[in-house]
């Protein structure tokens, strides 16, 4: 049996992101056929189990994300030489030091998922952008296979770099759909209407002030409920102040429970994702998978996730005249949609069998 390591993510069990889900359920569909390690942050975990759902765990004591997330990757690139077939690496970080690896023999498979094309990100300055675009070009020189997990991303590596790179997206059916609970409608009476839902990191890149904006036009009569870590930043700290006292806006913070994400999330009549970057995007996918109605920002990773069927929108504007028009019975149509492309494009089988063709 081949032994496969996982490096890269906070750990498991996941807790934190998108590429955390992936390797938890990489693990629970292939561990019948991969031996695996799974690299995790000590500093993320009070409670270190040695193993869950039959992979080992290993804990690097440095934090995987931040200004550390370059050692402790490389670290974890070191530790799984001594034992791993495979390594499958998440993200372009500590990537620098797989030339070194090559010099010295290494014959170990290297598998390079690129993630989101983060150099563009706007929140980096100028010094980061230029380290992880030199991250991103080592990686795909060095390793055996490069991953996106979005067209526009495997397009852009092949035009790039003119090297192939297999495109492989995410699950999203290890989500379902919840009813509100009693609970959950005495502490958000307002989940008794119609209302629009969104959830993210409360970024720039993300849109949320475009969002907000929209909604808090006093043409809009559809309420909307945005979930997000408002705390972190003065970005989202400024917004919050801005509109925490807008009565068609309801502020809330992080939810970490899946059910009572769901539960808000798979209730509503339309689903906001404003992301402008970052590839495939878990929370997207999974929207969809719940057959909620999509009116997503205007850009191709987003088009292609949804192919083309959602609705889009690009400005505050835009987005105030996809609200106004309320299209009920048209959004139903786009959910059901959205549910399709799902069921046969973002399943953990499907996602499965493809990592497990590349091990």
């Amino acid at each position: 049996m081949k032994k496969v390591a996982i490096i890269g993510t906070v750990g498991i069990p996941a807790g934190y992101g998108g590429f955390e889900t992936l390797a938890e359920n990489l693990v629970r569909t292939l561990s019948s056929e991969f031996e695996f390690t799974v690299y995790c942050s000590s500093k993320a975990y009070s409670r270190k189990l040695p193993e869950i759902y039959g992979a080992k765990l290993k804990y690097i004591p440095l934090r995987a994300n931040g200004i550390q997330s370059i050692p402790y990757d490389i670290w974890s690139i070191l530790s799984a030489l001594k034992s791993a077939d495979v390594l499958l690496i998440l993200g372009v970080g500590g990537c620098i030091v797989l030339p070194f690896l090559k010099l010295f023999g290494c014959r170990k498979k290297l598998i390079v998922n690129i993630d989101g094309l983060e150099w563009r990100r706007s929140k980096w300055n100028p010094p980061v952008k230029s380290f992880l675009k030199f991250s991103e070009r080592t990686a795909v020189r060095f390793c055996d296979h490069v991953i996106g997990d979005n067209k526009v991303i495997s397009d852009y590596v092949e035009q790039e770099y003119h090297h192939s790179c297999s495109l492989i997206e995410y699950g999203a059916d290890h989500q379902e759909p919840q009813k509100i609970s009693a609970a959950s409608l005495a502490a958000y009476p307002f989940l008794s209407h119609a209302y629009a839902f969104g959830v993210c990191r409360i970024e720039p890149e993300n849109n949320v002030h475009l969002v907000l904006r929209a909604f808090a036009d006093p043409s809009c009569s559809l309420p909307l409920v945005m979930v997000g870590n408002w705390s972190k930043g003065a970005y989202g700290q400024k917004l919050y102040e801005t509109y925490r006292g807008h009565g068609n806006i309801h502020l809330l913070d992080p939810v970490y429970d899946q059910k009572k994400l769901n539960e808000l999330r798979s209730n509503c009549i339309l689903y906001i994702h404003g992301h402008s970057c970052g590839g495939t995007n878990p929370s997207l996918i999974e929207a969809m998978h719940l057959g909620l109605p999509v009116a997503a920002f205007d850009v191709n990773f987003n088009q292609e996730t949804t192919e083309y069927k959602a609705l889009y929108f690009a400005s505050s504007e835009e987005l105030l005249r996809i609200i106004g028009e309320k299209r009920v019975t048209e959004w139903r149509k786009i959910g059901d949609a959205m549910r399709e492309i799902a069921g046969r494009r973002y399943t953990w089988k499907r996602i499965g069998q493809c990592y497990a063709e590349l091990f």
